[in-house]
């Protein structure tokens, strides 16, 4: 007989105790078909890393473009203290509330139903056209190895775009833990990738390979030059908070995702440096801003066949784990919101095999091939910026009202992020600071993305929201919030 796990409820930490059922309930209990348990601290890794590790192999690069290589490289700094302050404060909240949906759950808990109908839309919105972008580079790269290879005839890249969604989409579909250790494997790959490339450049040896003397500049924009890097500044880490959005499927939540958020954090910080410091000594700025795929450029250029193949590997290993991650992290926001009566209940439903949210991962596919057929590489990449820029608004937000409501001591966190309130306060800042950079490029996507938003917030007031069951909103056992 299969053992069916059953679900206590998002909000129940593994150790705590579930609450007695009452005792006129003779029935036998309801049992309804949960997510599984069995992720690691190595698969939170592989998840939050793998999501963003290809921004080390392309899209960073259009920072160059906006100010120059120092803007690109002041940008990546920032980005990662924006980051970091990201990584804390998720990993203190996401610890205590452990389910599915990531800062969707956090904010139906400690802002409000508004605000987490607004957060799942920026999760799903910022992870589909993430998995959209990494799908066009997948073409790219493909069509361009394939031309350099000089094999005769012509490739349809839009296919091999196609043929990535569907077969991420079908391994999402048959079960997370093949589908993060998947992510693992090639994660850990595409890492040492840079790695390898890193070290073949001899750094110890300025000139032997890379000409820093000679292409490195300072920034022929000015200072306005570091503002405006700041918009694909953050695509060097966007998506690590993706770890959370496993949490319902994680052994030991308080462990795990602290753990494996913080060590991708640290993982992300050293590739990102080393990126940039290859690439900028290899390329003219002017190309190396407007280039696809970055690091595939700086392996062939280091004459090295074996280093170019290895570095064609690279990047389609991190475009797929990228991918993948994201179909996982999309699939669990909607999920969530289903599951909750924000969206179509329909949405809610786990495979009673596979134990899988089968119809919101399926549901993605259609829409991602749309736009990854449609729409040029820079678009994808800023919607999927500025979708995640406001969801880390209300994550500063977030933090701020959960310890004023719970204070430390009032329930059991697995994490305490130090220095409160300076990380939420910087997160702040650093988030305005990019709102204004995006602004300066993006105007119009921007206007436009804050119209949509709206309009949905309008719709579910109006409609959706006689829809959710109030009652069962707040799944945590927790006291009553201080001053309530």
């Amino acid at each position: 007989m299969q053992n069916v796990q059953l679900a206590p409820g998002p909000g129940i930490l593994p150790g705590e105790a579930l609450p007695e059922a009452p005792a006129a309930a003779a029935a036998p209990p309801s049992k309804r078909i949960a997510l599984l348990r069995v992720l690691g601290p190595g698969h939170v890794w592989a998840l939050g890393v793998g999501i963003v590790l290809v921004g080390e192999f392309m899209g960073w690069n259009f920072a160059v473009g906006k100010g120059g290589p120092t803007a690109a490289l002041t940008a990546c700094w920032l980005a990662g203290i924006l980051y970091t302050c990201v990584a804390m404060i998720d990993s203190e909240i996401t610890s205590t509330v452990a389910a599915a949906g990531g800062q969707y759950a956090q904010a139906k808990h400690i802002i409000g139903p508004l605000a987490a109908f607004n957060v799942g839309l920026y999760l799903v919105m910022a992870y589909t056209m993430l998995e959209v972008s990494n799908a066009i580079v997948t073409g790219d790269l493909l069509e361009a190895f394939i031309t350099n290879l000089g094999i005769p005839g012509t490739i349809d890249k839009r296919a091999y775009m196609v043929l990535t969604i569907v077969a991420l989409a079908f391994l999402n579909y048959r079960g997370v833990l093949a589908s993060l250790t998947l992510n693992l494997l090639i994660t850990a790959a595409a890492f040492s990738a840079i790695v390898v490339l890193f070290l073949a450049s001899q750094p110890w040896a300025p000139g032997a390979v890379l000409q820093h003397d000679a292409l490195l500049v300072g920034l022929p924009y000015g200072s306005l030059g570091i503002l405006a890097a700041m918009h694909f500044g953050l695509w060097f880490y966007l998506g690590i908070e993706g770890t959370t959005q496993a949490a319902e499927e994680v052994r030991s939540p308080a462990r795990a995702l602290p753990l494996g958020t913080m060590t991708g954090m640290m993982t992300l910080l050293i590739a990102a440096t080393a990126t940039w410091y290859v690439c900028s000594g290899l390329m003219p700025w002017e190309y190396l801003g407007q280039a696809v795929t970055p690091l595939y450029d700086a392996g062939r250029l280091t004459g090295s066949r074996w280093l170019e193949v290895f570095l064609f590997l690279g990047t389609l290993f991190a475009t797929v784990a990228s991918a993948n991650g994201c179909i996982n992290d999309a699939s669990r926001a909607w999920f969530a919101m289903g599951r909750d009566r924000y969206m179509p209940a329909w949405f809610g439903a786990v495979h009673p095999t596979y134990r899988t949210p089968y119809r919101s991962i399926v549901f993605f596919v259609p829409i991602a091939i749309l736009f990854a057929v449609s729409t040029p590489l820079d678009q994808t990449i800023t919607l999927s910026i500025l979708s995640g820029l406001l969801g880390y608004t209300l994550m500063a937000l977030s933090i701020i009202l959960f310890r004023r409501k719970w204070p430390l001591g009032t329930i059991q966190r697995g994490y305490v992020h130090p220095l409160h309130p300076l990380p939420a306060l910087l997160l702040l800042t650093l988030c305005v600071v990019t709102y204004l950079a995006v602004f300066l490029g993006y105007g119009t996507q921007l206007i436009a993305m804050m119209a949509f938003y709206i309009g949905a917030s309008v719709w579910f007031v109006l409609h959706r929201y006689k829809y959710v069951r109030r009652g069962d909103q707040f799944t945590m056992h927790w006291p009553r919030p201080k001053g309530y």
